[in-house]
């Protein structure tokens, strides 16, 4: 008897889960092989997928859950009617689309070209862009509970957004906006909850935090320099060996006193 993909796609997320919560100190990346044609070949083609959404009827949205759609050029494209949850998007290219409202939870997307798109509002729990290029993107108000890290985020914009830890559901292990050695140079945080948030390593030149929650984040070894933190509420922020010394308007900052090992910090 034939599994149908869609099962074997549950299947494979949940076993995801399951393995996430063993062992929540081990990336997602570790525990999958890459290899296998899930990640790197595609099931249907750009033209498949344009004449999928042009026979739609109104009200209706495209279901490409858990469809392998690895290395497609999808520039461009206005993907605001498709459900891309569990979606492999390896090595793809998604610049300039729109996906404003997506549901992108649990997408694999590494590698991938993400410059200019709309993601406002769009849903990335659990969703794997590490490496990924997404400078000049829009994040705006998006949940974004997902791994960013070693991925080039210059300009984008995450203003509103949800980065913060999610505390009531676990099973995943501890999902949060996860940002390793990732840039985010220039990149606007203005009102974005980062609450409990991984930021480690990460570039912020010149980012823009106005009224941002840090509170509880870890921002160990990341470089604010010449960030404006504005209202940006520090407290329980773990800045170990973090560069805090020359951020912009630090006396409007809130709690930056109550930060953790602020004694380990660079301040000059």
């Amino acid at each position: 008897m034939r599994s149908h993909p869609r099962s074997l796609c549950l299947l494979l997320v949940a076993a995801m889960a399951m393995a996430a919560g063993l062992a929540r100190a081990q990336s997602m990346i570790d525990m999958v092989d890459l290899t296998t044609d899930q990640f790197t070949k595609a099931e249907m083609s750009r033209a498949d997928i344009e004449e999928a959404l042009a026979k739609l009827p109104e009200g209706e949205k495209l279901d490409l859950f858990g469809k392998a759609l690895n290395n497609l050029d999808l520039s461009g494209m206005d993907l605001r009617r498709v459900n891309l949850q569990a979606a492999r998007l390896m090595n793809s290219n998604l610049s300039n689309a729109n996906l404003e409202g997506v549901n992108l939870d649990s997408a694999w997307s590494l590698n991938s070209k993400w410059t200019g798109a709309n993601l406002k509002g769009a849903s990335l729990f659990g969703t794997q862009l590490v490496g990924a290029n997404l400078d000049g993107a829009d994040l705006s108000r998006a949940h974004v509970a997902g791994d960013f890290s070693k991925a080039s985020m210059k300009g984008a914009k995450l203003d509103g957004a949800d980065l913060s830890a999610n505390e009531k559901n676990q099973s995943m292990g501890l999902m949060r906006g996860t940002f390793k050695s990732t840039n985010l140079e220039g990149a606007s945080f203005k009102g974005a909850n980062l609450r409990r948030a991984l930021v480690e390593y990460s570039s912020l030149n010149g980012a823009d935090l106005t009224g941002a929650s840090l509170a509880g984040s870890e921002l160990g070894g990341s470089d604010f320099t010449d960030a404006n933190v504005t209202g940006v509420d520090f407290d329980g922020a773990d800045v170990n060996s973090a560069r805090i010394g020359a951020m912009k308007n630090a006396d409007k900052a809130k709690n930056l006193d109550k930060a953790r090992n602020l004694e380990r910090a660079f301040r000059n």
